[in-house]
């Protein structure tokens, strides 16, 4: 039997075939420092478009962790979740080998489907629990 009454659309379901499970996601810093000029070396575009060759990329507005421009959160992807991963924040990532290395994890599954390489044990840090001034 079917969950939609019959002759209802169901317009959450794509066409065709199932897409699968949803993969690892990337999260880019691209605003007051993270991805501009103030990070020096470091072609911003190139590095998002690396990125987007192997994984679904957010360009995000400021993650409030200047101090470790260029950052990227690499979020797990369904399985991940499954797993307990959570997501990862890589910080001074201003290099294309950094950025090698991050592709390398993606491409490999990410958090909780791949173990982190070493390499980027260098550049893990865990943003600091901010409360708004509301209490929230």
């Amino acid at each position: 039997m079917s969950a939609t009454p019959s002759g209802a659309a169901n317009d959450d379901l794509p066409d065709g075939p199932d897409p699968g499970p949803v993969p690892c996601r990337v999260v880019v810093c691209r605003d007051c420092c993270c991805g501009s000029p103030k990070v020096t070396g470091i072609d911003h575009a190139a590095q998002t478009e690396r990125l987007r060759a192997v994984a679904p990329v957010r360009v995000s507005d400021c993650l409030d962790v200047c101090d470790q421009a260029n950052v990227i959160v690499v979020q797990p992807s369904s399985a991940g979740r499954a797993a307990g991963a959570r997501p990862v924040w890589l910080g001074l990532v201003n290099d294309p080998a950094a950025t090698e290395d991050v592709v390398a994890w993606v491409r490999r599954g990410g958090p909780g489907v791949a173990p982190l390489p070493d390499i980027l044990d260098l550049y893990v840090f865990r943003p600091l629990n901010r409360r708004r001034p509301d209490g929230s």
